[in-house]
């Protein structure tokens, strides 16, 4: 009796060089399409409100895209904010300090990073660009409100002199690991 090969017999769960080849061609399309989008998502355009502090705040807002770092964020801020304040004259990007929700953000990160992650800080979300209730219309202290506050631009001198002074005292550089859920604005115990 001779034995062979039973053509009933389900084998797609076998390696196949042609199906593995179109899985491996899918795979690389949806790719593609992700990145695409992704590059889509950072070329859009949001508008960034900042306050120079110091001392006091000076607001001012920023058109930028997505997808520019802080540096690039701070150089455009510092082009606008040389008219006006004669200290910031001779100053450069890395001379400045970008704070946001009390939390010194590092240069090399995008507003795409923060997006995406919906990173939080102290007091909220970072960077949340979607849109509100009016605040005024919904006024409730127990419900969490979602939008950020304007971030401060101070220069790094500033805030070396100034960083046992409050608000400064509050400010800590930016940790991607840490959890900011917990956190309270008040010395007081929540009930």
């Amino acid at each position: 009796m001779k034995l062979g090969k039973n053509p009933d017999v389900d084998t797609s769960f076998l390696p196949d060089k042609d199906r593995e080849e179109e899985e491996n061609q899918l795979r690389e399309e949806l790719r593609q399409e992700w990145v695409s989008k992704q590059e889509k998502i950072k070329n859009e355009e949001i508008d960034i409100t900042y306050s120079y502090w110091d001392g006091s705040g000076h607001r001012r807002s920023a058109r930028m895209k997505k997808g520019h770092s802080m540096s690039q964020f701070l150089h455009r801020c510092i082009e606008n904010l040389r008219k006006e304040f004669t200290e910031l004259r001779t100053a450069t990007v890395d001379q400045l300090m970008y704070i946001k929700e009390d939390l010194i953000i590092p240069h090399h990160y995008t507003f795409y990073d923060f997006i995406v992650t919906k990173a939080r800080g102290k007091s909220g979300p970072l960077f949340s660009f979607d849109v509100h209730e009016d605040v005024r219309m919904v006024a409730d202290s127990r419900v969490e409100k979602d939008e950020s506050h304007a971030g401060k631009i101070v220069l790094r001198g500033w805030y070396e002199k100034n960083k046992h002074i409050f608000p400064a005292s509050r400010w800590e550089p930016y940790d991607p690991e840490k959890n900011y859920d917990k956190y309270t604005i008040s010395d007081k115990l929540q009930r």
